[in-house]
């Protein structure tokens, strides 16, 4: 993905919507920033939500999107997953594999958000991996459950994979976006019965 060459009206840029969802000190506003900036800043005392902006080339294709960071201020507060799943195009859930309750955190986060919006999977910290309390084996097997993507990454060591987790997201949401344009087009062209000369025509009478 990369800004250049972008020099298109918003208006003609595809708009994508991302909500980055996880337990409190998982690390979703470093990978944000990572993924923006490539800087890497460790500590944030964020007490509401936040919102980035940022034009890309995904696939060739100009893109707007805009990432919401939401801060939940207790492990047991969960995103109201009904507004959520109304705003956002795709989900990435982060937990920490040093932290077992933020990965339940995600576990029960994800039943809320019941909807065929596309979902990543995201397990950070990779870096800290003496304190390591969730193996890759289990976010493979949730991610399977998922039906998602799963990658573990570092946002205090990756730029490139931290990178490549945002980028497969959005291009999985591209995809879903010209499937349900297809399927919508489909639906309209079936509903218009073409016409056809039937035997009466052929004995009417001709000027």
């Amino acid at each position: 993905m990369t800004t250049r060459g972008i020099r298109r009206k918003k208006s003609t840029l595809t708009e994508l919507k991302l909500a980055v969802i996880g337990a409190p000190s998982v690390g979703k506003s470093a990978l944000i920033v990572r993924f923006l900036t490539k800087r890497y800043i460790g500590e944030y005392d964020h007490q509401t939500e936040n919102r980035y902006k940022h034009e890309a080339m995904v696939d060739g294709e100009p893109v707007l999107f805009e990432i919401l960071d939401t801060c939940p201020k207790a492990e047991d507060e969960y995103p109201n997953a009904a507004e959520l799943v109304q705003w956002a195009d795709g989900l990435l859930l982060v937990y920490s594999i040093t932290d077992r309750k933020s990965f339940n955190y995600i576990r029960r986060a994800k039943s809320d958000l019941q909807s065929d919006t596309p979902v990543q999977l995201c397990a950070n910290k990779v870096d800290m991996v003496h304190l390591r309390q969730v193996s890759r084996d289990e976010g493979e097997i949730l991610a399977k459950d998922f039906e998602c993507k799963f990658s573990e990454v570092s946002a205090a060591d990756h730029v490139d994979q931290v990178a490549e987790v945002f980028n497969e997201l959005c291009k999985e949401v591209l995809a879903s976006k010209r499937k349900s344009k297809q399927s919508l087009l489909e639906r309209m062209l079936g509903g218009a019965r073409p016409y056809s000369r039937g035997k009466s025509d052929s004995n009417l009478p001709k000027d």
